[in-house]
């Protein structure tokens, strides 16, 4: 069963900087464990996310937009200080006009919103290290508790993010 650090994991190895990983790297990008991160990539190819190596864009792009939501429900809470998310986070804060919406709770946080529980518990930490980490998790995030439009541009971004260069033939 997948678990939601996985789907984290899943997320960012399909990102275009990704292509050389070790597992190390992996775990240090997304504050994992390193053994966290290889029982994340076997959980995530059990769940035909991963193939070896290979990210399957296209399943994963499938169940961000249809299952993320779901299976990863969000839980809202209180008013807090916290690193911002969803609407509130690069790169949906361009694209929409939002006036309150998501923040993980952190002490180190810069923005004000009501809680969202973070995709998993070292996420806010790992955004804080890495822009296109915080991208991808805000983005997700923006799909687990969104509205419609919210999850469509979300969509859209991570579309934009995570599906590969067209190679021509030969290419590998």
């Amino acid at each position: 069963m997948l678990r939601p650090q996985d789907l984290a994991v899943a997320t960012v190895l399909a990102l275009p900087d990704m292509s050389a990983w070790t597992y190390a790297s992996l775990a240090a990008r997304l504050e994992l464990s390193a053994s966290e991160s290889h029982a994340a990539v076997k959980r995530a190819g059990m769940a035909g996310l991963v193939r070896g190596r290979a990210i399957d864009r296209r399943a994963l792009l499938e169940f961000l937009e249809h299952g993320a939501r779901y299976a990863f429900y969000a839980t809202r809470g209180a008013p807090t200080r916290g690193v911002p998310t969803g609407v509130l986070a690069p790169p949906l804060n361009a694209l929409l006009s939002a006036t309150e919406g998501p923040v993980w709770p952190s002490a180190d946080g810069t923005a004000r919103g009501y809680a969202l529980a973070p995709l998993y518990r070292t996420a806010p930490a790992a955004a804080q290290r890495d822009a296109r980490v915080h991208e991808v998790l805000a983005l997700i995030d923006a799909l687990r508790e969104g509205g419609a439009r919210e999850r469509e541009l979300a969509m859209r971004e991570l579309r934009r993010r995570l599906e590969q260069p067209t190679r021509t033939s030969g290419d590998g």
